[in-house]
């Protein structure tokens, strides 16, 4: 396998009793880059991430992870190898404060993952770390606020930030910008494309919001119907034919400023 390819999926099948979710998947992605995954409801986009992280096994195929098939190594392993995954619903612990949900999701990799009950005094390392991925989120200035009295498009941030504390190289990320006001959705999608630049990250993507989709994509996977229709730059897909016929062309009356805005 190319020293490029950190995460990629062979012959990737999933299913439940005569529901084929995932039909025979190939993917590969590259180190560095931000690869979106796009395709209409029901197309097989979220359970593919399943597979890839390890909420899933494969009914047949491989995973891959730099190299190294990690297809029988279970959920939390992957995340110690460095694979991190936020979900559609907004997934933090309401109750307890920013900072106190980022710490935990450091102390987890560590060796003191089952002291939940020390004072958090003992864990000045975790401590640190938890507020470093808070201002690399913007947060910073909330930690010691609940996390339930967040607006949504904070608690997506704090979701980036547990990530980001688990020194995760991929970012697996599910539709990040799912119940977010139209003008909040610029500043998030800045902040994940700084992160991944500032800290060399690798970052898969699901996401409905197709003009998020072209301008901060390098590589696009289109899926329908649990298979891969097409595959390519943003560029590319704007103007594949069958793409526009199976799924975008039902989102889009006019899809020359599509095209455009992706070869821009």
């Amino acid at each position: 396998m190319s020293e490029d390819i950190i995460l990629e999926g062979r012959g990737l099948r999933k299913e439940f009793g005569g529901l084929v979710a995932v039909a025979n998947v190939n993917i590969r992605v590259r180190r560095g880059d931000l690869h979106s995954i796009i395709g209409p409801n029901g197309a097989g986009k979220t359970t593919l991430f399943n597979l890839l992280t390890g909420n899933l096994r494969p009914t047949q195929g491989e995973v891959l992870f730099k190299g190294q098939d990690i297809t029988a190594t279970p959920l939390h392993r992957r995340v110690h190898l460095g694979l991190g995954r936020s979900f559609q619903v907004t997934n933090i612990f309401p109750n307890l404060t920013v900072l106190e949900n980022v710490r935990l999701g450091a102390q987890a990799l560590g060796r003191d993952s089952f002291k939940v009950w020390w004072h958090y005094r003992h864990f000045k390392s975790y401590t640190a770390t938890a507020m470093g991925a808070l201002e690399q989120v913007g947060l910073s200035d909330k930690a010691a606020v609940p996390a339930a009295i967040l607006p949504h498009g904070d608690q997506r941030k704090l979701e980036m930030a547990i990530l980001l504390a688990s020194d995760a190289e991929v970012l697996l990320l599910d539709e990040p910008t799912a119940g977010m006001a139209t003008e909040q959705v610029p500043a998030l999608m800045e902040m994940i494309q700084r992160i991944r630049r500032e800290g060399h990250k690798t970052i898969m993507l699901v996401e409905h919001n197709m003009n998020v989709v072209m301008n901060a994509s390098d590589q696009i996977t289109v899926m329908h119907q649990g298979e891969v229709l097409a595959e390519g730059t943003p560029a590319e897909i704007a103007r594949n034919e069958t793409v526009q016929k199976a799924y975008l062309g039902e989102l889009y009356g006019d899809f020359a400023d599509l095209v455009q805005g992706a070869e821009s």
